[in-house]
């Protein structure tokens, strides 16, 4: 069995298992020595800028429903996004599920609900829902 096959959808799939596979996936090809914190994460970058083009120009509703072409060249840039991103936990062996969970705690810490719901922040004019 390889790494591809315990890979399917995300409510069967852990994250531990796509870590694997994108260190898999660097290891076969020596790329670690090319993988520091600093180039993974400016590569990050230039791949989340990448996935923001695809909704350059356009309006937020229209972003919401991109056509079957355009979601697939969405989803690719989100996974090069992603996969950048477990090979930043590999390198630095941070747990995502526990950072994730801290940090959402610290976000409904930041941002309560009876505070922000339907607001984008403190400086929305909009009043509470």
């Amino acid at each position: 069995m390889t790494i591809d096959d315990l890979i399917s959808s995300d409510d069967q799939t852990t994250v531990m298992a796509i870590r694997q596979m994108v260190r898999t996936f660097v290891e076969q090809r020596n790329w670690s020595k090319f993988h520091s914190p600093k180039n993974i994460s400016m590569a990050l970058a230039i791949e989340a800028a990448e996935l923001m083009e695809h909704f350059q120009w356009i309006d937020g509703d229209e972003s919401r429903t991109p056509d079957p072409e355009k979601k697939v060249a969405v989803g690719e840039e989100l996974a090069d996004v992603l996969c950048y991103a477990m090979a930043i936990a590999n390198e630095l062996d941070i747990d995502v599920a526990s950072v994730m969970k801290r940090k959402m705690e610290l976000n409904r810490a930041k941002y309560p609900v009876e505070e922000f719901r339907g607001r984008y922040g403190k400086d929305d004019p909009n009043t509470v829902e």
